[in-house]
């Protein structure tokens, strides 16, 4: 791990360029630059609050607001988004780099190091065009949005670690590329994003436990929608578990750095 952090932190330089360089080279010729990295995710919120609000808006106590069905499916989508495009782009990952990773003598955490900044700058960008929404709105997040980047951190290190242990296994077992899109489809419709949480029965409420994305995703309802603090407990619990899945993808990763090369 020591050896991994240090190769890090010698190449820090080309981590930064590198992300810089994708943004850049992603928006290159278009005129709406960067505006294309928000307008995909606000769209699907549009078209679920246009089809959804006015059969869900009831079910949301608490929001005093014509639009709250927009205001919590979008915060919602906030945290989505980080965790599909760290879980989508960790995926193919290292096939997509094998060239590169043939070719040239560089610690090869800093791939995934990479993916992982430009999420989180997509994401930046993401929530400041979602709070520029809110403030159209008329909702204004309080104080608590101070706790965002622990729901962050919990999200990051839980995608990250699934993201790293998938996307190595997928170098091997290329039917994985296959069937995580699949899955993400069935963790989004499982994760209270489109609906709210009270219209699902309550014997069935209980399965959200085995959904470690529910806890950080009501973190962000509470926070950006309702304005209060998250269930700290059970954030602190996904993130812990988070950092065990990483800590084992990492463990992976090296012992398979020589066997990812040679299968690429």
């Amino acid at each position: 791990m020591s050896d991994m952090l240090k190769g890090l932190w010698a190449y820090r330089g080309f981590v930064v360029s590198s992300i810089k360089n994708e943004f850049v080279t992603r928006f290159a010729r278009s005129k709406l630059g960067g505006f294309w990295m928000i307008l995909q995710p606000l769209a699907q919120v549009l078209i679920y609050a246009l089809i959804l609000s006015a059969v869900l808006s009831a079910k949301l106590p608490g929001i005093d607001s014509q639009y709250a069905y927009a205001i919590y499916l979008t915060a919602g989508f906030l945290g989505w988004m980080l965790f599909s495009e760290i879980i989508n782009r960790c995926l193919n990952l290292f096939i997509e780099q094998g060239n590169l990773m043939k070719k040239m003598k560089f610690p090869k955490i800093t791939l995934p190091t990479i993916v992982v900044g430009s999420a989180l700058l997509n994401n930046v960008m993401l929530l400041l065009a979602i709070l520029g929404v809110f403030a159209v709105l008329g909702h204004f997040p309080t104080v608590q949005l101070l706790w965002l980047p622990v729901l962050t951190l919990a999200m990051v290190s839980l995608a990250l670690g699934v993201g790293l242990v998938l996307g190595i296994l997928n170098v091997f077992i290329r039917d994985i590329g296959q069937a995580v899109p699949i899955l993400l489809q069935v963790a989004f419709w499982f994760t209270p994003i489109v609906y709210p949480v009270n219209i699902i029965p309550e014997r069935l409420q209980q399965l959200l436990v085995l959904n470690p994305i529910y806890p950080i995703i009501r973190g962000y309802h509470d926070v950006l929608v309702y304005g209060q603090a998250p269930h700290l407990g059970e954030v602190i619990l996904i993130m812990t578990v988070g950092f065990l899945i990483l800590a084992f993808g990492l463990f992976l990763f090296r012992r398979a750095s020589a066997e990812l090369v040679d299968a690429l």
